[in-house]
């Protein structure tokens, strides 16, 4: 080649040259593939579907033209870079922190959620004073007169001004509207003994307001709860009104020991009774499918005194208890605790209609004595015991010892109560010292707070 003429002279040296890379150039084009010097080469049509994402219609019985193309060790290759840039493609996921909490307070409608969960605590706050009145006057017409302190020789009622706040979560102010709504079409069953009934009766005042109302009916005959007596008076085993506007039953059935109970000789009117602590009361036996709520509790019953006041003897497998273990009444009471709960938890599995709880014991206050050897509860001074419970655990382990594991729950009011020692009937209205029963309105009605956002 002369540069300086501009003209090309080819000879015969470059002439070969020039073939020899054509002849190899077409050879590249028409077999790359095979060519062993060059085995990561993927050809154009299979590179679109290794390298990139398949399209959206993208389905392998609409390309199977592509698929009948691929050699088993390229469709290998292609599937190992297809989900390599899948994987690229995500989002790093942000590190999550296990510290965050469910709070979750019964209410399905008060919920604030992260990522742990954590049952509300309502038992754990302080006791905060209050202004406001109570929820109800004390001539609601369910209270039992000697319990309602304002109608006795009481001047001093500032047990009147506090009221519950726990520290978990917060709890909505008691609505009785909103509460027979939630309830519609329900059953709420008390079930115990004296305490359980000021529970039902503090609950029916705050659902009344403490008023007279053509709504409530009184359905206390169809349980049975009536014994119409020679002299004409009527005896109660138990109390039931039903709220007729949304079909709402609230009833307390009596029952001390939580044990079926039957005469050993039914012809002798001086006999004893068999109480079955492997038994459930007939109540609970016989409603059983019917209820929605139930409030349990028992605990002021379990002593010799008691046992033999109501002429009961125990029995367990339908004969009189010969272990002196369970003999102990504590042992007995742990005993039945647990029978009611395990049976109970039997029963809510098969109907998710059920709740259970079961309140723990309400604390008494005799001081320098018992309830009959001259024990006494004068104090009027509100929080002389403290004002706050902080502890996670329930004092009363036997029911919480019980309920654990299983579908019942606990209704703890122990502790909270036990800081209310001047809240109590004490003597006024009275010839003897009353420290275990409450004034009401009073304690009782923080009982039924907790229940209700428990619900």
């Amino acid at each position: 080649m002369d540069l300086n003429g501009g003209a090309f002279i080819i000879t015969g040296k470059h002439l070969s040259l020039a073939l020899l890379a054509l002849v190899l150039t077409t050879m590249l084009l028409l077999d790359w593939e095979r060519n062993p010097l060059i085995y990561t080469y993927i050809p154009t049509q299979h590179r679109s579907v290794a390298l990139l994402p398949p399209p959206a219609c993208f389905h392998p019985d609409l390309n199977n033209s592509t698929e009948s193309m691929e050699t088993a060790e390229m469709k290998t290759d292609r599937e190992k870079s297809q989900t390599l840039q899948e994987e690229e493609r995500k989002e790093p996921e942000a590190d999550v922190d296990d510290s965050g909490t469910e709070i979750i307070d019964g209410n399905s409608e008060n919920r604030t959620t992260s990522v742990a969960t954590k049952v509300c605590n309502y038992a754990k706050g302080r006791w905060v004073a209050d202004n406001r009145p109570p929820l109800y006057p004390v001539q609601c017409k369910y209270i039992q007169r000697n319990w309602a302190c304002r109608l006795t020789n009481r001047t001093d009622f500032s047990y009147e001004g506090y009221r519950w706040q726990s520290v978990d979560c917060k709890m909505p102010e008691f609505d009785s509207s909103h509460f027979l709504e939630r309830m519609k079409d329900k059953i709420i069953a008390f079930i115990g003994d004296s305490l359980s009934r000021e529970q039902f009766q503090s609950m029916m005042c705050m659902l009344t307001g403490g008023q007279e109302s053509s709504d409530v009916e009184d359905v206390a005959d169809k349980y049975g709860f009536l014994q119409f007596l020679r002299n004409g008076g009527i005896h109660h085993h138990g109390w039931a009104y039903r709220f007729q506007s949304t079909n709402t039953t609230i009833l307390h059935s009596w029952s001390a020991r939580l044990c079926d109970r039957e005469p050993i000789n039914a012809t002798d009117p001086d006999t004893l009774y068999a109480m079955h602590l492997d038994r459930q009361p007939a109540f609970i036996r016989e409603n059983i499918d019917q209820l929605n709520v139930l409030v349990l509790n028992t605990a002021h019953h379990w002593s010799k005194q008691m046992m033999s006041m109501d002429k009961e003897v125990m029995y367990v497998n339908g004969v009189p208890v010969q272990d002196r273990n369970l003999k102990n009444n504590e042992n007995s009471r742990i005993f039945k605790v647990k029978n009611i709960v395990t049976w109970l938890d039997s029963k809510m599995a098969s109907n998710r209609n059920l709740q259970v709880f079961f309140r723990t014991t309400s604390p008494r206050h005799f001081f320098k004595g018992d309830w009959n050897s001259g024990g006494t509860c004068d104090n009027t001074v509100p929080m002389t015991r403290g004002s706050e419970v902080l502890q996670e655990e329930s004092i009363d382990k036997i029911v919480a010892a019980a309920v654990e594991g299983t579908r019942v729950k606990i209704l703890d009011i122990t502790a909270l109560s036990d800081l209310r020692d001047e809240a109590h009937i004490s003597h006024y209205g009275k010839k003897a010292n009353d420290c275990l029963h409450w004034c009401l309105p009073g304690i009782p009605d923080t009982w039924n707070e907790l229940l209700s956002v428990e619900l």
